[in-house]
């Protein structure tokens, strides 16, 4: 802002005239009654022109240098305000930087108490003055004068008393000649700006109350602290033990085993809080995934006619299991939003280490619980009574058992070459009702062929072999002679819900065996359902006849126990990975391809197409290896060979469940599934009855 020397000059003839003593009334009154000339006799004051008075040290500028302009940036910024100021926060307990800068810059500040001299306690003072006698020093406040700006900007000048003469009489005593204002650095007080006071910026809490404590930590002085501790310790378990008996006294070591106890209850107490704390943390971070969770309801289905749609939830994933595909996915029978996950390797050239993770729906950031394993893990299953319980298949052909409710990552039990693991990796184990003697038992199939009863009996796992997969030829001529026995291998395997005895077993040739337990060496019926290895077997849960198997020959086929041909098959154009029933319809089945897509039916909507075909994962790089329903949420858990599990949402088409009639009130709950399924397998089967069974209902079915 330029700025001229000439207008601060010019600005002086703006203040008020400088200030010359007055002789006191009664002198002024004299020299009238002496009736003589005076300059101002006659003519107004405020007529006449203002003198400009230089003081004597004034500086005396040229017109050069008044007319030289100075020139100067204003900002708002402080250059001399410090950068580096520091502030202690009670809340983090740390030192931190304070980011707000005060750039008020104060030059000069004065306080001081003036009067108007027209106020009222200005003419107190002078009538107060006027009684004293000779001139006056002023040093307070409250005896200030206000007769003009000059005298009451320099507090302490004498100031004439009433009484004295006039200026130009003999007697008046000579005043001291006062210093007058610089013309250049004189403002008036009407013009200064006001200084704003300093505002705190932030409003900190008490801080806590501490304690400073600073000792030397020799040797000695902390063997001094154990020993006082010590004995601190012993007096209070004295005062207990006085009035008990000797046989109620407790041993040290129970002593110590009650502390480690509190201990360990108060870490599982805090373990909670944070886990809870964990959780509410996660659902505000994911609270759009939970809305549609919970209300989200797909309005298009409404104008798709049949079909359905798949909406992605959560994709839960974990560092350690990079690497690593999705071997068994399978939800917790009490706790429906808990499900465990399997890893492991389908690569048989890539064989290192296993992992089994519970995954929750209210945390999917991070597991619940991790189990790693030395082999990979193949397969898993969760008991339905016991659901703590976890029955785990490894490659190396081992079986184990977890516990949840134990403190160690290891498994609580484990089979061992002594014990009769098997030879081959094991490709599914599952929880059976428990025996006579209430022990925990399971079954496992295998590649080397066996399928095995493991019992839980005394902390020790007994096994039993329930069959030896066969060929139906089941000999080949060996070297010199010999006649060899051939194996089958076993892939997968399912348990009928309704008949305890009743099983079966799916083979890498593409049988499936239907067989019993109380009959180890026969079958009671085999199937030739694919060309290639049976990925997955599973009975119906509703209908007990039905049953649908897939395998990588691209097909899915549903059958009907007692019959040889299946009733319908489904080509899905890629290797199937996986089958799956839901849980609430008897007609609605997921399968899952290699070429990353899932495919819903439903066989009382549409027998011939699927009603959902949805790509879930980028086609070329990952494919998908495992499907589950929910039992309780329209939701299914995919998994993949990457090692990652999405979870979908089912729209509303894809789990319509039927129209209740008025007379059919009644007749809710398994009984009508059953009957759906049933009047679908008739129609299949009407024409073979009409046609003497000439063709094979396969021709008929397959779509």
């Amino acid at each position: 802002m330029p700025t001229k020397q000439r207008q601060n000059v010019a600005a002086v003839g703006q203040i008020p005239k400088p200030n010359v003593l007055k002789p006191s009334k009664a002198a002024s009154k004299k020299k009238d009654d002496d009736d003589s000339t005076d300059v101002g006799d006659g003519v107004e004051e405020w007529t006449q022109a203002k003198t400009l008075i230089k003081p004597r040290d004034q500086l005396e500028l040229t017109e050069a240098e008044l007319n030289e302009e100075f020139t100067r940036i204003l900002t708002a910024n402080n250059p001399h305000a410090p950068q580096n100021i520091v502030r202690y926060s009670f809340k983090e307990r740390a030192y931190k930087a304070v980011s707000m800068v005060e750039q008020l810059a104060v030059h000069f500040s004065l306080d001081g108490n003036l009067l108007h001299k027209d106020s009222d306690e200005a003419r107190r003072q002078k009538l107060r003055m006027g009684g004293l006698e000779g001139p006056t020093h002023i040093d307070s406040p409250a005896a200030e004068p206000a007769d003009n700006m000059e005298t009451e900007e320099h507090p302490g000048t004498p100031v004439p008393a009433a009484g004295d003469e006039g200026a130009d009489g003999e007697d008046a005593p000579k005043l001291k000649e006062r210093k007058l204002t610089n013309q250049f650095n004189f403002s008036e007080r009407a013009s200064q700006s006001l200084n704003n006071p300093l505002r705190e910026r932030a409003c900190q809490t008490e801080p806590p109350p501490r304690e400073v404590f600073s000792a030397s930590a020799n040797q000695w002085e902390i063997y001094d602290a154990y020993v006082e501790e010590l004995k601190k310790q012993q007096k209070l378990k004295e005062k207990p033990k006085a009035p008990a008996s000797k046989k109620e006294e407790e041993t040290p070591s129970r002593r110590r085993m009650g502390a480690t106890e509190s201990q360990s209850d108060d870490i599982s107490k805090l373990a909670k809080s944070c886990k809870i704390m964990e959780r509410m943390v996660n659902q505000n971070s994911f609270d759009d995934v939970t809305q549609d969770f919970k209300y989200f309801e797909d309005p298009a289905d409404e104008f798709r006619g049949q079909e359905g749609t798949l909406m992605p939830l959560w994709k839960f994933q974990q560092e350690q299991a990079k690497g690593l595909a999705v071997t068994a996915l399978c939800w917790n029978p009490n706790y429906k939003d808990l499900f465990a996950v399997a890893h492991g390797s389908y690569d048989f050239m890539k064989q290192n280490r296993g992992l089994v993770l519970f995954y929750s729906l209210k945390n999917p950031s991070f597991p619940e619980y991790l189990f790693s394993a030395d082999s990979g893990v193949m397969c898993l299953d969760l008991h339905r009574d016991h659901p703590y319980l976890v029955a785990a298949g490894f490659y190396d052909g081992n079986v184990a058992i977890y516990n949840l409710k134990a403190d160690t990552p290891q498994p609580s039990f484990i089979s061992s070459a002594k014990s009769g693991k098997h030879t081959d990796p094991v490709w599914q184990v599952k929880w059976q009702r428990d025996d006579m003697d209430n022990n925990p038992n399971f079954f496992s199939v295998s590649s080397d062929g066996r399928v095995v009863s493991w019992t839980l009996v005394k902390d020790e796992l007994v096994h039993s072999d329930v069959i030896k997969l066969s060929f139906s030829g089941t000999t080949a001529s060996g070297p010199e002679g010999l006649r060899l026995h051939i194996h089958g291998s076993g892939t997968a395997f399912d348990f009928h819900w309704q008949t305890e005895y009743l099983y079966l077993v799916g083979t890498e040739e593409g049988n499936i065996h239907k067989c019993s337990k109380a009959y180890s060496s026969k079958f009671l019926d085999t199937y030739e359902a694919h060309s290639m290895a049976v990925d997955t077997v599973r009975w119906n849960p509703f209908h007990p006849k039905v049953f649908i198997s897939c395998s990588s020959d691209w097909t899915v086929k549903i059958w009907q126990h007692d019959v040889k041909s299946p009733m319908f098959v489904f080509d899905l154009s890629a290797p199937v990975a996986d089958v799956a029933w839901a849980p609430y319809s008897s007609t609605v089945f997921a399968a899952v391809t290699v070429d990353g897509k899932v495919h819903v039916f439903d066989l009382s909507v549409n027998k011939y197409e699927a009603l959902c075909q949805q790509p879930v994962v980028a086609k070329k790089k990952t494919k998908l290896t495992h499907v589950e329903f929910n039992p309780v949420y329209p939701i299914l858990i995919v998994g993949d060979d990457r090692g990652y599990v999405t979870s979908l949402k089912l729209s509303p088409n894809l789990r319509k469940m039927p129209k209740e009639k008025k007379g059919q009130e009644a007749q809710k709950g398994p009984e009508v599934e059953v009957a759906k399924l049933d009047k679908l397998l008739a129609l299949v089967r009407e024409p073979d009855i009409q046609q003497g069974e000439t063709e094979s209902p396969t021709h008929r079915a397959e779509y």
